[in-house]
């Protein structure tokens, strides 16, 4: 716990360095929201990298992967993937345009004075629910390494990014995010190395992979639940609610599940699609969906795409972007395998996303697995402080900018105050909603960004018919269907084994088509709008010097 604390308290104060470091350099407008628009491609895809590696995918996979099962690993996937789309259509023409803000972009390419305001709504509302996950993680992490409460770690990260943001702006936060993104490849890479080294390979194959359910061992099992919990004993098939305190499972006793956990077999666990459930097709479908087109419409990832000197170093930023990605998605799949192998008791208790933090220790007892876990537990934090940054800088630059124009000094103290004010609301929920899996809050917002900005930005860089009217009728259309389809799931309750219950939990199959529908539809009973400039400034090649 000692390495653990030191470790985190370590990686907190570089990047409060780094950022503090920024504030010399954030002396200008440009500088708070684009760095000046001086960031090379290298420098950009390292900061991209470690702002986009957030606690969903530093936890969050893991965790979804020993909770539900291989079908969890298309979230990288589509994470990964989704910055195709990116290099190919979108990367360019949006740097070539010039703008601070996804909002400048809207009112420019498709003028009316409601574009702005309803675009800013959207990128607020994307960067919030998109917070409310990387603080949870901040208090899982937290409470895993030092047994304080849940709501420390979401009060401590949430007041170190906005100091960092508040000081430092785009200038500053890129140079920490750039150092972060390294020390969570260090981080989730060489723990995952080393154990497998040490244990000569994964261990309990029967579990992973045949036929097999986890079991207690020959020693039995103690755990520790804070408070009373529903199980289902897959043994007898009972399910009953067991008090707060400990409980003691019996010798050689398959694991028993918390309520939202299925007992499976290794052949059922390591199948990437299933026939129902979080593997379904359709699921996965509307996953990959989300996060494919999502990634386009993340408003805290386009914004690093203005900070590029031209259109050419943005493409060149995005294939850096896919590289170092892929090399950090190499590795929660381990953390899965290894959890399900050493930290089955997560299975009872239903904290599934601290398996990473946990593996180490479990799976390599002793100071060596101690110091692994030091060095994930900084990983973590990393994720979610560098992911975090960048939504709250997202936050702070529409607010100061969009909402609440005004002189660039003014826009500058604005943009500063908001960096506080901005991290109260999904702090807020972050403490509501404790038990809620960080993978499936981030796949919600990828379902907004999916189903506003993507259609927006596809067809406003490459379709000259779109008016504004289809532009704002669809994304209100996207962002409406999708929030009130993950609203129904939630207040419903469907089990995701039933076709309804799949599409609820993830609705990007249903709400991205009707966001384009409407907004192809629209457009086309309308005159087609005189924007050949507009096209030009986003398609001609800038001019080298």
């Amino acid at each position: 716990m000692t390495l653990s604390i030191i470790a985190v308290v370590a990686v907190t104060g570089a990047a409060l360095g780094i950022g503090t470091y920024g504030v010399r350099l954030a002396r200008t407008t440009s500088d708070l929201f684009v760095a000046s628009r001086a960031v090379s491609p290298w420098w950009n895809a390292a900061a991209i990298s470690g702002e986009y590696l957030s606690a969903a995918s530093f936890l969050g996979v893991s965790g979804l992967m020993l909770k539900f099962g291989a079908s969890a690993l298309w979230l990288p996937v589509g994470f990964t993937a989704g910055y195709l789309t990116l290099l190919l259509f979108v990367a360019a023409p949006l740097r070539r345009f010039g703008s601070y803000t996804i909002p400048d972009f809207a009112e420019a390419r498709l003028p009316a004075p409601y574009m702005r305001l309803l675009a800013a709504g959207i990128v607020l509302l994307i960067s919030g629910c998109y917070l409310v996950p990387q603080l949870k993680g901040a208090g899982v992490t937290l409470r895993a390494i030092t047994d304080a409460p849940y709501w420390v770690g979401v009060a401590l990260v949430s007041l170190i990014v906005a100091l960092n943001v508040g000081l430092g702006g785009m200038r500053g936060v890129t140079y920490v995010q750039a150092f972060q993104y390294w020390v969570k490849v260090f981080a989730i890479a060489l723990p995952a190395l080393l154990l497998l080294i040490h244990l000569g390979g994964l261990p309990a194959r029967a579990a992973l992979f045949g036929a097999e359910l986890p079991t207690t061992g020959p020693s039995g099992m103690t755990v520790e639940l804070d408070k009373p919990t529903t199980l289902t004993f897959p043994d007898t098939g009972e399910t009953r609610t067991v008090p707060a305190g400990e409980l003691r499972i019996p010798p050689d006793t398959a694991i028993p599940v918390a309520d939202g956990i299925d007992a499976q077999t290794g052949d059922q666990w390591s199948r990437p699609v299933a026939e129902s459930g979080r593997g379904s097709p359709l699921l996965i479908y509307s996953l990959l969906l989300a996060t494919f087109l999502g990634t386009m419409g993340l408003p805290h990832i386009l914004v690093r795409f203005y900070t590029n000197p031209d259109g050419s170093a943005a493409r060149r930023t995005t294939v850096r972007v896919l590289g170092l990605l892929g090399v950090f998605y190499l590795f929660p799949a381990v953390y899965g395998l290894l959890g399900r192998a050493f930290t089955p008791e997560l299975y009872v208790t239903g904290d599934t996303d601290s398996v990473v933090l946990r593996v180490p220790a479990a799976a390599w007892p002793g100071p060596m697995g101690d110091l692994l876990a030091a060095i994930v537990a900084a990983g973590a934090f990393a994720a979610f402080m560098s992911t975090a940054s960048g939504l709250l800088v997202s936050i702070a630059g529409t607010v100061s900018h969009d909402v609440l124009p005004g002189r660039a000094r003014r826009r500058r103290t604005r943009f500063r105050l908001v960096s506080v004010l901005g991290m109260l609301p999904p702090a807020l929920l972050a403490l509501a909603t404790p038990d809620v899996d960080i993978s499936v809050l981030v796949g919600w917002a990828f379902a907004l960004a999916a189903s506003t900005f993507c259609p927006l930005l596809l067809l406003g860089v490459w379709w000259p018919r779109l008016t504004a009217t289809a532009a704002a009728v669809g994304m209100l259309a996207g962002a409406l269907v999708a929030t009130g389809m993950i609203a129904a799931g939630l207040i419903g309750d469907l089990p995701e084994d039933t076709a309804l219950g799949a599409i609820l939990t993830q609705p990007a199959a249903v709400s991205v088509p009707l966001a384009f529908a409407t907004m192809v539809l629209l457009s086309l009973r309308s005159p087609a709008p005189p924007v050949a400039a507009l096209m030009a400034a986003l398609h001609v090649p800038e001019a080298r010097a």
